[in-house]
């Protein structure tokens, strides 16, 4: 459905994303996904608003879009697809440069996405941005310790 060029145009053109639904809890797969786009030099804004305040990866939770004051390039929402159109409105109306719109793997929503690229975004549905950037820059590699898996020849 996707394809490989778009996923590699989203991944270096963005810069700043806001993670919406982050955990502060390191074995969610939230957290872990929001500190590897971090670690990767993409500037990660948390959104919680049940953590708003608190630092992670050295940015202050946010508790909603309307609180970050800086163009954000990605959304990537941690949510269930039900929450995804308000999240969507939230981010259209927040960003009026806002490039791309990432829903998480499991989360979908066709009408909110329809919104989305209605404006002109980009929307990205049931994948993730930490797995498609391991798989297009060469960080998975078969039977070694990058993909979890460890090698019998060890």
């Amino acid at each position: 459905m996707y394809s490989d060029d778009l996923f590699k145009s989203i991944l270096t053109r963005s810069k700043v994303i806001a993670v919406v639904g982050v955990s502060l809890n390191p074995v969610r797969p939230s957290y872990y996904v929001a500190r590897y786009l971090s670690l990767k030099g993409y500037k990660v804004i948390p959104v919680n608003p049940g953590h708003a305040g608190e630092l992670l990866f050295g940015e202050t939770v946010r508790a909603s879009l309307s609180d970050i004051k800086e163009p954000v390039d990605m959304v990537d929402i941690f949510r269930r697809s039900e929450a995804v159109p308000p999240i969507v409105e939230e981010a259209l109306a927040a960003f009026p440069t806002l490039q791309t719109i990432w829903m998480q793997i499991g989360v979908e929503h066709p009408e909110a996405a329809a919104m989305a690229e209605a404006r002109g975004v980009t929307v990205i549905q049931n994948r993730c941005p930490k797995i498609e950037y391991q798989r297009l820059f060469g960080e998975l590699r078969q039977g070694g310790f990058a993909t979890g898996v460890i090698s019998s020849k060890l």
